[in-house]
């Protein structure tokens, strides 16, 4: 019984990292998703003509837009690679918690009493 009471608390404390890691997980993503969003906005809104500059250390450099939209651009893909990837790893996550669901329901079933056999059911025929 206390075998099985430790090996339920040790579930629980996997199931606990797995709930955080998915917390992390999901907050990456939405942190990649508003810089997204961001930079995706900053380009729509720029007129023709209009000036663009780039922080480089303590002094704003003046740049022309292709060089900048090349930047950006190069920022998005990178931004939508970080986020499949992120995408996946939630996904992966989510599979693990659902197996380690399993697993505490099992360990539960062996505290019942009565428990720890596979249940016997009378057919009548």
């Amino acid at each position: 019984m206390a075998e099985i009471q430790a090996r339920l608390q040790s579930l629980s404390e996997e199931f606990t990292k797995l709930q955080q890691e998915l917390q992390a997980a999901v907050q990456s993503r939405q942190k990649l998703e508003a810089q997204k969003q961001e930079n995706t906005n900053e380009f729509e809104r720029l007129k023709d003509g209009e000036n663009i500059y780039k922080l480089v250390g303590p002094v704003l450099l003046k740049q022309d837009k292709v060089e900048a939209e090349s930047t950006v651009n190069g920022r998005l893909e990178f931004i939508d690679k970080e986020l499949e990837r992120t995408e996946s790893q939630i996904q992966e996550i989510q599979e693990k918690i659902e197996r380690k669901k399993g697993e505490i329901i099992q360990a539960q079933a062996g505290l019942q009493p009565g428990g720890g056999g596979p249940a016997k059911v009378a057919a009548k025929g």
